[in-house]
């Protein structure tokens, strides 16, 4: 079943006033960027959006030093302080990305930085003391210049997992079997018997507590345990992931407002896509269906409405920030395929939030100079008089970080992969 959209978009350098028009269309039964035996369209130099991919993978292949370490953050305001500080989960979020363009677009450039940067990251991979079998990704202050002990984040390891898995994808023969299996081991081990995870792991405060706890800890875990699955089928991954998920739901169930869980929704999108669900619809799939649908809802019904004549315009917030709709969009775009086909609506509320989201982000994205390919973490300065920023956007609204880049990357390529889909169908 072929779902055909059109979208009118504004996409430009300066002024949203440019319009252009993307056709979004989905088939109900598609996959993700991984999928098995998946052909993709070679880009085309016209298409706004490839012409985004091809800025975004560039800054970051730029950006990736010989060492394998990204430059973290830089401003356009060259007389902004830059705090000296790295993080290993948006290193490895970022490995995903490359890895992403890479199936999109192979490039040698892209596969060198894919290989530096995983080189980086099998760095921080180093055994979970008195947990036989069990690696974990460490956030070493030494590297990440922060205060405190060495610690495993869940998060960092679901990340440094995804960035494996999806690396090898794409490059087999980067990273070993067992050096996955190890990391998916600490996950499982990280788990509560409810389903819940611990947030960390800290030696020197005695090993797992629940400080700092992201609200996207738990789906990245998922989601790399899930993609572990396919390379390892007999392993406990399959159901370490259905649990983590199912506690999500459970927890969120009857709730008017829930948070915007994009990993969760990335992990549930690949659950369907390893393990299809069946019609009708069983308990299980029936309550995780329902949860990616409330979260996606969540998403849709908060998002902000700016005047057209704004760059905000398509923005999901009212701040002007783009990483929060560039994760927002990939959660969205990563389940439209799997929403049950009475859930019409939903994915043209999907299919239109996305066209404008894009479009926001694309002229969010820097044109010119030694950063073109970059993404601002607003689309603006405030002004003196302006309500809506918050004052801190002065100083920070020119800053790129990789995650910004690296986010947006991922949602380009996942829109137009599903474009993709009507060019092979047609």
């Amino acid at each position: 079943m072929v779902e055909q959209l059109t979208l009118n978009q504004r996409v430009q350098g300066s002024s949203p006033c440019t319009s252009t028009t993307i056709v979004l269309v989905s088939l109900l039964s598609a996959g993700s960027a991984f999928a098995a035996g998946e052909t993709v369209s070679p880009p085309h130099r016209a298409d706004p959006v490839h012409a985004g991919i091809h800025r975004a993978a560039d800054y970051i292949q730029r950006s990736c030093a010989g060492n394998g370490r990204f430059v973290y953050r830089v401003n356009l305001n060259t007389n902004a302080v830059i705090a000296p500080r790295y993080n290993m989960l948006r290193h490895a979020g970022t490995i995903y990305s490359l890895a992403m363009c890479e199936k999109w677009s192979p490039k040698a450039r892209t596969r060198a930085a894919l290989k530096r940067a995983c080189r980086f990251l099998r760095k921080s991979v180093r055994p979970v003391p008195d947990r036989k079998g069990a690696l974990a990704v460490w956030s070493d202050p030494k590297v990440t210049m922060a205060r405190g002990p060495a610690q495993a984040k869940l998060g960092a390891t679901g990340l440094g997992l995804i960035a494996f898995v999806t690396t090898e994808k794409v490059m087999s023969g980067t990273v070993s079997l067992d050096e996955m299996k190890g990391l998916g081991r600490f996950l499982v081990f990280m788990q509560k018997p409810d389903g819940s995870f611990w947030s960390r792991y800290v030696p020197e405060d005695g090993g797992r507590d629940m400080q700092n706890m992201s609200l996207y800890y738990p789906g990245e875990a998922a989601f790399g345990l899930l993609l572990l699955h396919e390379k390892d089928p007999t392993g406990p991954w399959l159901s370490t992931a259905e649990k983590a998920l199912l506690y999500l739901a459970r927890k969120r169930a009857g709730k008017k407002a829930v948070e915007p869980d994009h990993w969760a929704l990335l992990a549930t999108a690949q659950l369907f896509r390893v393990r299809p669900p069946k019609e009708p619809l069983g308990a299980t799939d029936a309550l995780l269906m329902g949860h990616a649908g409330q979260v996606c809802r969540a998403i849709i019904n908060t998002r902000a409405r700016h005047s057209p004549d704004r760059r905000e315009y398509g923005c999901f917030t009212a701040d002007g920030r783009t990483c929060p709709t560039a994760t927002r969009l990939e959660g969205l775009l990563a389940m439209h395929s799997f929403l049950p086909a009475e859930e019409v609506r939903l994915r043209r509320h999907i299919s239109q939030a996305a066209g404008d989201g894009v479009a926001f982000l694309l002229r969010a994205q820097v044109r010119e100079g030694k950063h073109q390919g970059g993404i601002t973490r607003a689309v603006r300065r405030a002004a003196p008089t302006d309500k809506i920023f918050p004052g801190s956007f002065d100083e920070r609204a020119t800053e790129i970080r990789i995650d910004y880049v690296q986010h947006t990357l991922s949602a380009f390529i996942q829109f137009d992969r599903l474009n993709s889909h009507r060019g092979r169908e047609e």
